[in-house]
């Protein structure tokens, strides 16, 4: 990325991940990187392994770069932004990865008209496997866009969606990880129950997500086509399917994700 700098206010998992992400894919350099956060510990944890500089004043972050990371939470930024409003330089873009903050309300909370984007990204970040949805704001460049992509990009990937469908995103990918776990959990307590090692069945479990994700993914087959392909006629896993689709499998799962929406929704107004 050139001599331009970057600024984090808050060194939480996600922050920690995004410079994880950029120093290793060499987008920046750790003294092209400052981290505010309000304990010593905190500041430590941002900079091992990293190099980065770190403040606990935020306004010195929010000065420090041409790109400013917001990534506290919601209610942190209602205190946060009223005192780094005038240290954002005008031409700075600033990033937002507060679930439940909208472009607007962000927007007012600047008081000016800034360059922004939102974006919800995803605890698979922290491993470099994330899926970060982005809205930008009607101030940003492409050259803005195609820089916020690539950012996101380095935790796994990426793409630009209208913020109107943020509250689907967050029902989708931003709280089915939990989703996953579950399913993994369950998964390996069959294992177990069938004789399985615990810590067997939870690498059997795992791996068999994550191979069938990177299936959908690299193949260009629809999951359905894919279920196919592994279901034999009179076999054993057209056994367990019809065992799940008399559970109410799908509807399940459609209805947890669509709880959330709805819940998203609620807490947006």
């Amino acid at each position: 990325m050139g001599d331009r700098k970057i600024g984090f206010i808050g060194a939480g998992n996600m922050a920690s991940a995004i410079i994880r992400g950029i120093t290793r894919q060499g987008l920046f350099r750790g003294d092209q990187i400052m981290v505010s956060a309000p304990s010593q510990d905190s500041r430590d944890r941002a900079v091992a392994g990293f190099g980065v500089q770190t403040t606990g004043d935020n306004r010195q972050a929010a000065a420090f770069g041409q790109i400013l990371v917001l990534a506290v939470k919601p209610r942190v930024l209602d205190v946060i932004i009223p005192e780094i409003r005038t240290s954002v330089a005008e031409d700075a873009l600033v990033i937002s990865i507060a679930a439940g903050k909208n472009l607007k309300d962000l927007q007012e909370a600047f008081g000016r008209p800034v360059r922004m984007v939102r974006v919800m990204p995803n605890t698979p970040a922290m491993v470099g496997e994330g899926m970060s949805a982005l809205t930008p704001n009607a101030q940003v460049t492409e050259d803005d866009r195609a820089f916020a992509l690539k950012l996101f990009g380095v935790l796994g990937r990426a793409e630009l969606v209208p913020e109107t469908l943020m509250n689907a995103v967050t029902g989708l990918s931003g709280s089915s990880p939990a989703y996953i776990y579950m399913l993994i959990e369950a998964m390996a307590d069959a294992g177990v129950a069938a004789g399985l090692p615990r810590a067997q069945a939870y690498t059997f479990a795992a791996q068999s997500v994550l191979g069938s994700a990177k299936m959908v993914l690299e193949t260009g087959l629809v999951p359905g086509q894919l279920k196919d392909q592994v279901t034999s006629p009179g076999g054993t896993t057209i056994a367990g399917l019809r065992t799940l689709e008399e559970g109410g499998f799908r509807g399940l799962v459609m209805d947890g994700i669509l709880a959330a929406v709805k819940k998203s929704e609620e807490m947006n107004g």
